[in-house]
């Protein structure tokens, strides 16, 4: 069993920044692909962004956020984070970390094994 803890999250103005940390119990990290989703109120979970377990660090982003999101890892710690920057009121939603125990980025929530319960972003206008 792996058990995420998501934080970092808060209410900020429209361009601002958040880095939200998602640490990590139970198991090591270090084989899995780290996905940030969000769900905004009266709407599906969405994928975010990932990143995989290699030493290249493969990364993946919605659409939506590329160029203002980054997502890291550190393994040793077990920990994973997302940079958010030029943050638009779009972006509110709770954000959850979840971990897929696999070497391939997916983007479809319900194929991630494990999640945390989430850390709510509020971005104001």
């Amino acid at each position: 069993q792996v058990q995420l803890v998501e934080s970092g999250g808060g209410l900020v103005q429209a361009g601002g920044s958040l880095r939200l940390s998602c640490a990590a119990s139970g198991r090591t990290l270090s084989r899995y692909v780290m996905g940030w989703f969000r769900q905004a109120p009266g709407k599906e979970r969405e994928f975010v962004a990932a990143i995989d377990w290699t030493s290249i660090g493969t990364t993946r982003y919605a659409d939506s956020v590329k160029g203002r999101f980054t997502i890291s890892r550190d393994n040793a710690k077990n920990l994973v984070y997302l940079q958010m920057s030029s943050l638009k009121p779009e972006d509110t939603a709770v954000y959850y970390c979840a971990a897929d125990a696999t070497i391939v980025i997916k983007i479809s929530a319900p194929l991630y094994d494990y999640w945390g319960q989430g850390t709510q972003v509020t971005v104001s206008s």
